[in-house]
């Protein structure tokens, strides 16, 4: 499966203005040396992009199935950009990086970044990386799903019982200004729902809205 990974890679500007600046070359070595360890690994690099305004248009056109975010240690805007531009359409984020600062590696992680990595490009560490952050971002997502529909099923409930609430109350005030019994109140309020095209519940809260109102 992961031979077929379409992926991404976002990093910064890899141009050098000045053939002495060390931390420039450093940095393109690097980026070079993460490109090569992904087609060694048989990866599919689709395209290689700048984390800039336009970055959430053109991973919705280029749909890949992970983004590879190579920055260095001042990527708090890059990494912004590469969150916002996934916030709709979530793939998992492996942040390869310099910095070994501890609490920007937690605050990766908890901006939806699947894997953090320090340095330690080499082909034979890409593909176990790549790996894990795979399965922990489908896990994430599965559990994230499940917890979805846990609240879609409690608010299903929670609205099931409001409107039990309301029919009762309705039935009742039918019951004692019209001396019915429960079945016939029920049915009473079961023909006008039909009869309005509207659900029980809306027909029970009307007829207690113009109780209220008329006292």
């Amino acid at each position: 499966m992961i031979e077929a990974l379409r992926i991404v890679v976002i990093t910064a500007d890899l141009s050098i203005n000045d053939p002495e600046d060390t931390h420039a070359i450093a940095k393109v070595e690097r980026s070079r040396s993460l490109r090569i360890g992904l087609l060694e690994g048989g990866f599919n690099l689709v395209a290689s992009l700048p984390a800039d305004v336009f970055l959430t248009e053109r991973l919705a056109q280029l749909q890949p199935d992970m983004i590879i975010l190579d920055a260095e240690s001042d990527a708090r805007d890059a990494l912004e950009h590469v969150v916002l531009a996934t916030r709709d359409a979530r793939r998992p984020i492996v942040m390869f990086t310099n910095d070994n600062d501890t609490n920007h590696a937690r605050a990766a992680v908890a901006a939806g970044v699947s894997a953090y990595i320090v340095a330690g490009l080499s082909a034979e560490r890409i593909n176990p990386i790549l790996n894990v952050a795979m399965a922990r971002f489908q896990h994430e997502q599965a559990l994230r799903q499940e917890l979805d529909q846990a609240r879609t099923e409690l608010n299903e409930l929670t609205t099931a019982m409001k409107e039990r609430k309301v029919i009762d109350k309705a039935k009742s005030l039918l019951m004692a200004r019209q001396q019915l019994t429960e079945e016939v109140a029920y049915a009473r309020l079961r023909k006008t729902a039909m009869d309005k095209n509207l659900k029980i519940a809306e027909v029970a809260q009307r007829m207690l809205d113009v109780a209220d109102l008329l006292g």
